[in-house]
């Protein structure tokens, strides 16, 4: 029996991890799937401090208050960057870390640094319509959800504070002490803004990389493949 914890991505919550979760709990682990403040059931919480910080200290204090150690952490798009702040906070409680469709940051980066041109404009005309303080959801045809999602995600998603994607990450390098590293790259929807980095990565040693033929929202569309790429990465 293994422990995951699974970070959504931007404007979900732990809901979209629900499949995949019952598929790792019939296999007899524990899955956490905690929602980031402000989105979600959380996004009561919509306040000028909800930033990429915020969401490590979320993250890293259920690994904290669960009592958690030998960790697979999970992370999707935005989530991905959460987790990798809370493995070079918390090395030492983390077996392995799982990517899915996420940019893997340098001490420096921020998620506005990695935009495919095409959303800047989106993000920057929402946040004006937002008080400039939220960006709007991005809807699942975008990504090429499938057809029978795409109601249920784009009622769920709500707005992302835009001070997530625009604070630069601070690491120490400590994640890099994680020897157990996996990357999803979806090929489902195109262009994939993931695909070079997926290219990058499995040129580097210690990465193991794996192709859905799935949408952007992989847990969505391709549970099964995704469920069993965090078994593996036990």
């Amino acid at each position: 029996m293994a422990s995951f914890v699974l970070v959504h991505g931007p404007s979900q919550g732990g809901w979209i991890y629900g499949r995949v979760a019952h598929l790792l709990r019939t296999r007899g682990h524990d899955v956490y799937t905690p929602t980031l403040t402000g989105v979600g059931e959380r996004s009561h919480l919509r306040t000028g401090e909800v930033n990429l910080s915020l969401h490590i200290e979320d993250i890293a204090n259920v690994l904290r208050y669960e009592g958690l150690n030998d960790v697979v952490l999970c992370g999707h798009a935005y989530g991905g960057i959460v987790m990798t702040g809370v493995a070079d906070l918390l090395p030492g409680r983390v077996r392995s870390l799982v990517y899915i469709d996420s940019f893997v940051p340098a001490t420096g980066d921020s998620l506005w640094k990695h935009l495919p041109a095409p959303f800047v404009p989106m993000f920057l005309g929402s946040t004006a319509k937002q008080g400039g303080l939220r960006i709007d959801p991005v809807p699942g045809e975008f990504f090429n959800l499938n057809m029978a999602d795409r109601e249920m995600f784009d009622a769920r998603c709500t707005g992302m504070p835009i001070a997530c994607f625009l604070e630069a990450i601070q690491l120490t390098g400590a994640w890099h002490s994680v020897q157990k590293r996996h990357y999803i790259v979806t090929t489902g929807w195109a262009p994939s803004p993931f695909a070079a980095e997926a290219e990058r990565l499995r040129a580097e040693p210690g990465w193991k990389v794996y192709a859905s033929p799935a949408g952007h929202i992989a847990m969505l569309d391709d549970p099964q493949f995704v469920a069993d790429v965090l078994q593996g990465a036990v």
